[in-house]
């Protein structure tokens, strides 16, 4: 075989493997996501059909209460409650993280206390034991311990039902939250505390100037989803009569015998108010996880 030959061989094995190259690859979808993605369609198509061919779930009733007055004043009492008990929480919270993290050993004990008992209890005997607080205690004021009081007021007067449900909700979330923020607090390196003490700064203002203001970025976007939990959680407030959601609806069937058709309102309802916080806490997310990446690589 001649040299030239030779060459024009290799150039056409060399064109051939070029085109290979652009050549895109078939990518074969694996079987068994075809097999999933078609069962899932198949139990899809089977919920859609229940829904609309089954007469019991009475979508016209649905549509009727879906914008009720009474459906709404349950939504602004669902959304104050969840608000003043998150208030509760958030603030609570951060004292308990606070002493968590003392050095003296009597607040971090009581702390830790705080946080066994409202985690492990539930938090519907906590809003109960909020709501019947008037049995135990008839009357509050102030005096002397085991001298009676010099001043008092009606337990059910200083408590009344909706103070019992906030305190009874924002007590049990503060436990969680205090764990949030004391993972936020570990988070920033101890290098920024011994900073703040060679400057000269006391142990209140190193945490607040320089402590709290980075753990935040840990902080928030898992408080988010404690909002989320939160608003849900309300619905407990029933057991004691707050009239929130739930209440409303339950209200409402109690006069009609609609049961299914009001509770899918208010899973209607609960559904709208979750999916807008989470895509306020997607955002809350986004933005503070980027402020996390510039810290990382700023170090």
């Amino acid at each position: 075989m001649s040299t030239d030959t030779r060459f024009d061989h290799d150039r056409v094995e060399l064109a051939d493997l070029v085109a290979v190259a652009d050549h895109e690859p078939v990518r074969r979808r694996p079987v068994g996501q075809a097999v999933s993605g078609g069962v899932i369609l198949v139990l899809a198509a089977f919920v859609v059909a229940i829904l609309v061919t089954n007469d019991r779930f009475d979508w016209p009733t649905v549509g009727r209460y879906l914008f009720d007055s009474g459906v709404f004043e349950g939504i602004a009492v669902t959304l104050e409650l969840t608000l003043c008990a998150m208030l509760v929480g958030i603030g609570c919270g951060v004292v308990l993280a606070v002493l968590r993290q003392s050095a003296n050993p009597i607040p971090r004990f009581a702390a830790a206390l705080y946080i066994w008992f409202f985690r492990g209890t539930p938090v519907l005997v906590q809003v109960l034991f909020w709501g019947f607080a008037a049995s135990l205690f008839p009357r509050v004021g102030l005096g002397i311990p085991g001298g009676g009081f010099l001043v008092s007021w009606d337990t059910n007067t200083v408590i009344p039902i909706f103070a019992a449900a906030v305190l009874g909700l924002g007590l049990n979330e503060a436990a969680y939250v205090a764990e949030i923020v004391r993972g936020g607090l570990l988070s920033v390196p101890a290098g920024q505390s011994e900073a703040a003490d060679a400057l000269g700064l006391g142990r209140l203002a190193t945490l607040r100037f320089v402590i709290l203001p980075q753990a935040m970025r840990a902080i928030i976007p898992p408080i988010g989803n404690q909002f989320i939990s939160m608003l849900k959680m309300t619905s407990v407030v029933l057991v004691i009569g707050v009239g929130d959601l739930l209440e409303s609806v339950t209200q409402i069937y109690s006069r009609n015998y609609r049961q299914i058709p009001l509770l899918i309102v208010a899973s209607i309802w609960y559904l709208v108010m979750t999916t807008l916080l989470t895509l306020v806490q997607a955002r809350l997310e986004k933005r503070f996880g980027r402020s996390l990446s510039r810290v990382g690589g700023a170090r």
